[in-house]
């Protein structure tokens, strides 16, 4: 399926993208530059999860630093038009050891990206949120108009960053989405730990999959390529807001681990140890899209099937 070549206007012709060399981010470039080549883009990030080389392939630039130096951040904001912001502390479980730094780096870190924005009359921003962490243990489907209650500081902090593009939208005119991404998996996803990257990793290293719970638990998992075209969309688009992006369908955990054993084939057996479940993560989430369908015409192309082969494919090299 051919995309459909992006329309520039005055929120996409120099963007800043903070988390960039993440597993998202680099997708995201690579599907910005596929639809307009011409587009300037700056990426800043710390290299935690990501390193600059993985920008080799795409002629951007690149700022090394950390999202809570708001000195830096201030220089980088120089010729920005809008910003796409994916930096943050996305694990529940680190959150949880270490609520502090997850407070740090996702509320602190977000203020002063919008402070700096503020000051540097920048007043677009995408920023990457998440559905399930935010809403805690709540009948799926989730949408963006359910209460709220976080079950870790993970949720709590992207809740509060939420809070935030509300009233930065309301106070100061800004253009602030906020995208609520379900579990996102896809090619160059080697150094993201979600679900189905760490499964295969393990695959490939002939390691047993360890489940926490019985493996009845669901989620949505959205294939990266869609989930890029959402943020395009939203880039696009002149709506502020939360918009939800997944595939709207759940999945059990017994049901990935099937699906991979047909993907990897018998080449590559392998076992499923079950564990306990672990306190601060959400049983049961997937998400409803008609929000982001109808409002940014946000659409899924991709089948889990066949995005788990595209990924099995990358990770074979």
């Amino acid at each position: 399926m051919v995309t459909p070549k992006v329309e520039l206007d005055n929120y996409m012709t120099r963007l800043l993208i903070t988390g960039g060399c993440g597993f998202i981010g680099v997708n995201l470039i690579a599907a910005l530059l596929r639809q307009d080549s011409n587009l300037n883009i700056r990426v800043y990030d710390n290299e935690t999860l990501g390193t600059h080389k993985n920008l080799d392939e795409f002629d951007v630039e690149f700022i090394h630093g950390d999202i809570r130096d708001l000195d830096l951040l201030r220089r980088s904001l120089n010729d920005v038009d809008s910003v796409v912001h994916l930096a943050a502390d996305t694990r529940v479980m680190d959150s949880i050891k270490n609520p502090l730094f997850n407070f740090e780096v996702n509320v602190q870190g977000t203020f002063g990206l919008l402070h700096a924005m503020r000051d540097a009359g920048v007043n677009s921003i995408i920023n990457a949120s998440t559905g399930g962490a935010i809403l805690g243990e709540v009948p799926p489907p989730v949408h963006e108009g359910m209460l709220p209650e976080p079950h870790s500081p993970y949720g709590a902090s992207k809740l509060a960053v939420e809070g935030y593009l509300c009233a930065f939208s309301h106070a100061y005119g800004f253009k602030a989405t906020s995208l609520r991404f379900s579990n996102v998996y896809g090619p160059r996803s080697y150094h993201k730990g979600s679900v189905v990257a760490h499964f295969f990793k393990q695959i490939l290293a002939g390691k047993d999959l360890v489940v926490y719970g019985d493996g009845s638990q669901t989620r949505d998992y959205v294939f990266v390529e869609d989930l890029c075209q959402g943020i395009i969309q939203a880039l696009q688009s002149h709506l502020s807001g939360v918009f939800q992006l997944g595939s709207g369908q759940p999945t059990t955990i017994n049901q990935l681990i099937e699906l991979l054993r047909g993907v990897v084939g018998p080449s590559h057996p392998f076992r499923v140890i079950y564990e306990p479940f672990r306190p601060g993560e959400i049983v049961n989430t997937w998400c409803d899209i008609a929000k982001a369908q109808q409002g940014l015409g946000f659409e899924i192309r991709t089948p889990l099937d066949e995005g788990l082969k595209k990924t099995w494919s990358w990770f074979l090299g």
